[in-house]
């Protein structure tokens, strides 16, 4: 059972490894930071609400077009297609403007609680129950072994969305209303929908060792508590079949962390460990979001 993984920001787990300039005119207080980051990211998604509300205002516009039809009101529809095709050339006006606008995102939890051992169990009491006959019982028990987050996110195509419109008025003028509807109703139903997965256990596994990281220097029980916690999410995960395409692999995340504890229990100076299991982590990281993009095109 293969699943593609959506990025997951590990910011948090990266703060160990990031370099801090020695010199202080290259360093900005927080307070300079925050301003600048909220600006920029409140400018950003303005934009994008923005988008978001005219293309929701051209799908109800088409939708009351499709009623008047119903209705036998052509001109009133003729109207609607209109106004919809006015929203569609605004937002088609804005800079940047994306082929595929995400006007919906809907979010399903999935959640398998228990331990990698709890998985285990569960994927033998699934062959045991296929090899009892039990087929559909089989199918039940391991449609439960998910733990993850589902989010699809429901997108505009405003490359051929507005040719649909424009189909939609022509078909009225020449006093076809049936093929105009049928023509708006078909352009409802081309929405874009890309689904992406993103594993629970990776996320509890990436906040575990951000939280040992944290503690490296105070308190020792404390931190192989977390990185044993974090081990057996990667192995919940690895289990579960969520499989990325990145260079790093499982097993050589669990090495590094087996490495981190070694060193803790010892001298402690696994501050370096640390840094390097951030950085696998991010690569790790920007992999799955490379491909990720990629199965959204696809």
């Amino acid at each position: 059972m293969k699943k593609g993984i959506l990025s997951i920001v590990v910011s948090s787990l990266l703060l160990g490894g990031i370099a801090v300039a020695s010199d202080d005119s290259l360093k900005l207080s927080s307070a300079e930071v925050s301003a600048k980051a909220t600006k920029v990211a409140t400018k950003k998604e303005n934009t994008k609400v923005k988008l978001t509300q005219e293309a929701i205002s051209s799908l109800k516009l088409v939708t009351k077009a499709i009623e008047s039809l119903d209705n036998h009101k052509s001109d009133e529809a003729k109207k609607y297609i209109e106004s919809a095709l006015g929203k569609l050339e605004s937002i088609l006006s804005m800079k940047d403007t994306p082929k595929l606008l995400p006007i919906e995102n809907r979010v399903l939890v999935k959640n398998f609680v228990g331990s990698s051992k709890d998985v285990d169990i569960a994927l033998k009491r699934v062959k045991d129950l296929i090899d009892d006959g039990n087929i559909q019982s089989a199918g039940e028990l391991l449609i439960s072994l998910q733990s993850e987050i589902d989010v699809t996110v429901v997108s505009l195509p405003l490359v051929t969305y507005p040719d649909a419109l424009k189909l939609a008025s022509k078909y009225i003028i020449e006093e076809k209303p049936e093929r105009a509807k049928e023509v708006l109703e078909l352009a409802l139903s081309t929405m874009s929908y890309v689904k992406h997965i993103i594993p629970i256990p990776l996320v509890n596994s990436v906040d575990l060792v951000a939280l040992a990281s944290k503690e490296a220097k105070s308190d020792k029980e404390l931190v192989l508590k977390y990185l044993s916690a974090a081990s057996d999410q990667l192995d919940k995960a690895e289990k579960l079949g969520y499989i990325s395409d990145s260079a790093t692999t499982y097993k050589e995340l669990h090495k590094m962390i087996d490495d981190i504890k070694k060193e803790v229990e010892g001298p402690n100076k696994a501050e370096k460990l640390f840094i390097d299991l951030g950085e696998k982590l991010k690569e790790f990281k920007d992999k799955i979001f490379s491909s990720d993009k990629e199965e959204a095109k696809k």
